[in-house]
């Protein structure tokens, strides 16, 4: 691994992500990205009884998709990286019981795909473990259950609340390529992970929990500069800049503070919480929001654009917002946080 400027790795091993698994909840499925989940819940709650069991089972689905496409079990992944929005990571810790893999704890709010994606990649590349697998997930309900108000309250949204995204995206990352086979399957043969740029947690006293994208925004600018100067390269060296769920509030926020670094990356930028619902036909406000948010988008569209040979090298940089029930209640700023990571494509 070699170290790139102030917060970056640039991996000297190649570092493959072998397959990805969606898992969606009934509006994602809905939205644009309709064709390309591997799996589409017709009942949110999923045949359960509470919305934190049904995001457990959101994280399980993406997980069993995923060995699925590698026609593989459990016994033979070293290591899973998991987190989502709840308290003590309910969800993730609640699915993950009944695989039996040894568990990393994580939470990176809704950039935990990005913290995820970057933990399991390092692990690989020290030789630590073949196979590992980072999953997150989020879930409307349980989310604003968590962070705001009960569904049953009615509570009026602003234009700049972002919608949480029901859903899960799971990644298995190895030091080892895919063998292309005769035929095409649902595995992945091109997509690698060729550096990481770990965010730090920027704070501009914001105090609006309704308002995400204006919260994550700086940390995004902060990362992708970051990046940018670590990496020496411009933005049009990318395919897409990928945030995680800025929403179009938040996006105008993130071109403000890149034109004052001194990068324009509008002809470049994609927003995950802007592509996954429509904002014309669906009432989301600013766009989507959450762990899954992030996750499943990659999971099911960016990686296909990658593996398809149509983008060579995006930016993924998922962003969160380190808020709780206590910190807001207290009062508190809404710091926030984003990690990058390079995917690129890779030839047979």
């Amino acid at each position: 691994m070699a170290q790139r400027g102030k917060q970056s790795y640039e991996y000297e091993n190649m570092i493959y992500i072998q397959a990805a698994a969606s898992a969606v909840g009934t509006k994602e499925g809905e939205g644009p990205l309709r064709e390309f989940f591997d799996f589409i819940a017709k009942d949110d709650l999923l045949g359960g009884d509470t919305w934190e069991k049904a995001e457990s089972k959101f994280v399980q689905k993406a997980v069993e998709l995923v060995l699925d496409k590698m026609n593989m079990g459990t016994e033979q992944i070293r290591y899973v990286f998991a987190g989502d929005l709840l308290a003590q990571s309910i969800a993730s810790s609640g699915a993950v019981a009944g695989f039996e893999i040894p568990l990393f704890g994580i939470y990176g709010a809704c950039s935990t795909s990005g913290e995820g994606m970057q933990l399991a990649s390092a692990v690989i590349e020290a030789g630590m473990a073949d196979r590992v697998i980072a999953v997150t997930s989020s879930h409307f309900a349980s989310a604003e259950k968590e962070f705001r108000y009960p569904l049953d309250y009615g509570s009026q949204r602003p234009l700049c609340a972002t919608w949480t995204v029901t859903g899960s995206g799971a990644f298995l990352l190895s030091g080892k390529k895919c063998q292309q086979p005769s035929e095409p399957d649902s595995r992945l043969y091109h997509c690698r992970i060729a550096g990481i740029t770990t965010g730090k947690i920027v704070d501009y006293g914001i105090k609006d929990s309704m308002n995400m994208g204006c919260c994550m925004a700086p940390a995004a600018a902060d990362t992708i500069a970051a990046h940018l100067n670590d990496f020496h390269r411009r933005p049009e060296d990318y395919d897409k800049i990928v945030t995680g769920d800025l929403g179009s509030v938040g996006q105008t926020a993130l071109f403000d503070l890149m034109d004052e670094k001194g990068y324009n990356i509008r002809n470049v930028h994609m927003d995950c919480g802007m592509t996954i619902y429509d904002s014309n036909e669906q009432d989301t406000q600013a766009g989507g929001s959450g762990c899954g948010c992030a996750a499943a988008t990659c999971a099911a569209y960016l990686l296909r654009k990658i593996e398809s040979g149509e983008w060579k090298r995006i930016l993924f940089v998922p962003t969160g917002a380190l808020l709780s029930k206590v910190s807001f209640n207290e009062g508190q700023t809404v710091p926030g946080i984003a990690h990058a990571v390079v995917i690129e494509y890779t030839e047979s």
